[in-house]
């Protein structure tokens, strides 16, 4: 079975300590979901070197086990409770994607 992932670029934040409401709901949903950080940069200490669009805003990657459980996840009433504490004055590009074998 193909795993989920959920992946989230936030091109704009005005005020990234505004993102920790929905940082201390939102973790605790994600793991009660099953899912796993793989990467949260930089805030984490991690390296960006962005190309293209040259995007070096906060980037997430969670891995589920399925597509399913990254749906039920999303969709789970904890994971919406977080995403009301969503401050405004960012941009977040957000998608549920399914890997691939």
């Amino acid at each position: 079975m193909a795993k989920g992932y959920w992946v989230s670029v936030y091109p704009a934040i005005s005020d990234p300590e505004r993102l920790t409401a929905y940082d201390k709901l939102a973790g605790p949903a994600v793991q009660a979901g099953g899912g796993r950080n793989l990467a949260l940069l930089p805030s984490r200490g991690g390296r960006v070197v962005a190309h293209e669009a040259g995007i070096t805003q906060r980037v997430v990657l969670i891995e589920f086990d399925s597509f399913e459980q990254a749906v039920a996840a999303y969709e789970s009433e904890a994971y919406q409770k977080a995403l009301v504490a969503l401050p405004d004055g960012f941009e977040r590009d957000f998608r549920i994607i399914e890997g691939i074998d």
